[in-house]
């Protein structure tokens, strides 16, 4: 029972998705997992920041190419996602999916349509040459996977690699959201990773206070960022850069606007 649990420190436990698995398998749970992203509608906090950095396509030089990078991109559902925004606001967009797992990229390239320009690319996003010099990071639940060493560089990547900013997605760790999944997602016809990893997710994602304390041991300017709750169940955190305020409309410039406009 969720009373039963802490939810004031991160839980130390490990998700089934994260072991070894078949392609099938995995296959599997991705779909699953893209159907509960959806029904959440975990990927339109994303949307909604691109909306406010980039301004109307009319405003932008129409030569201007946006270069963004997802860092887990797992299944690619985000990155169809994001060319197919692209696309109908005319904006010209390079994106890159990262990932380390082979198979999660096999899965994304799979479901993607062929006249897709996104790059998929394994490895490490710190390192790979295909992800630097960027615009834009994003990343959607994949940070509470990572230790807060891990998460460490990869916010001070990020902060140094995005041009015009980073946002990422994450959940929420709290004893609501955590009952309000488990009797959601008991029913038989969803992968069996769904349920159990999805409530482990949930105790090992963050507070508002752990993201202050990480992105201060990156050596950031916490009062430069924004850190929003979103329903349902996700804390996002992200960094406009002054680059990107310039092509902002007066009034809405900077992360504290749109962390007042978001709240």
């Amino acid at each position: 029972m969720s009373e039963a649990l802490d939810f004031s420190e991160r839980a130390q436990i490990e998700e089934e998705m994260d072991g070894p698995c078949s392609y099938e398998e995995l296959r599997r749970c991705f779909r699953h997992l893209a159907i509960v992203n959806r029904l959440t509608r975990a990927h339109q906090h994303t949307l909604r920041w691109l909306e406010h950095v980039l301004p109307e396509p009319r405003r932008l030089n129409p030569q201007r190419r946006f270069r963004l990078v997802d860092i887990g991109c797992g299944y690619g559902d985000m990155l169809r996602l994001i060319e197919s925004w692209a696309t109908k606001r005319g904006l010209h967009m390079e994106l890159t999916g990262v990932d380390i797992n082979p198979n999660a990229l096999r899965a994304a390239r799979e479901a993607t349509p062929a006249a897709s320009r996104i790059q998929w690319v394994l490895g490490d996003v710190c390192t790979s040459p295909e992800t630097q010099q960027v615009d834009f990071v994003t990343s959607c639940g994949v940070f509470h996977h990572l230790s807060e060493p891990e998460i460490v560089r990869m916010l001070q990547w990020m902060d140094s690699t995005a041009k015009l900013g980073w946002y990422i997605t994450d959940l929420h760790r709290m004893p609501q959201p955590y009952r309000v999944f488990d009797l959601l997602m008991r029913g038989p016809w969803w992968h069996h990773f769904i349920r159990l990893d999805g409530l482990r997710s949930i105790r090992r994602s963050f507070l508002r206070k752990d993201w202050e304390r990480m992105c201060a041991e990156a050596g950031l300017d916490v009062s430069t960022m924004s850190i929003e709750t979103r329903r349902p169940a996700r804390l996002c955190v992200g960094r406009i850069k002054p680059a990107a305020m310039l092509q902002m409309p007066a009034g809405e410039q900077g992360s504290a606007a749109w962390q007042q406009k978001a709240s």
